[in-house]
């Protein structure tokens, strides 16, 4: 993993962590791995991993199982997935639009296009 200077280190893991949450690789109701694992693994403070911990489980999307480490909490992947579908909505469609208007694009090639590229993601998952 390559660390961005743009943005603290616990911040970049917690954003990992929400994407691996809402991927379904780290699945509800199962643990996470241990602050001491991360923090060997990606060759950073402990400090820093459960900082990043600390607040996933402030915002609800973790849980502390005394004994057991940390845990995806139940309904976590449902409410990120929610809050990001929220935030495409309302802040990427409307630039993603004004772009498309801005090079002279129509929405129905968009569309069209659209429509392509999903048939050809779904002729590449069977």
């Amino acid at each position: 993993m390559e660390w961005s200077d743009g943005q603290p280190i616990y911040r970049q893991l917690r954003d990992l962590v929400i994407q691996r949450i809402i991927d379904g690789s780290f699945p509800e109701g199962e643990a996470i791995p241990s602050v001491r694992q991360v923090a060997t693994d990606y060759r950073i403070n402990h400090l820093t991993v459960g900082k990043a911990y600390q607040e996933l489980v402030d915002m609800g999307l973790l849980e502390m199982r005394r004994g057991l480490g940390m845990f995806v909490a139940p309904g976590a992947r449902g409410s990120l997935t929610n809050d990001e579908q929220r935030r495409f909505l309302v802040e990427e469609l409307p630039a993603f639009a004004s772009r498309v208007q801005m090079l002279g694009l129509s929405m129905q090639d968009i569309a069209n296009r659209l429509v392509t590229i999903q048939g050809s993601e779904n002729a590449d998952h069977r």
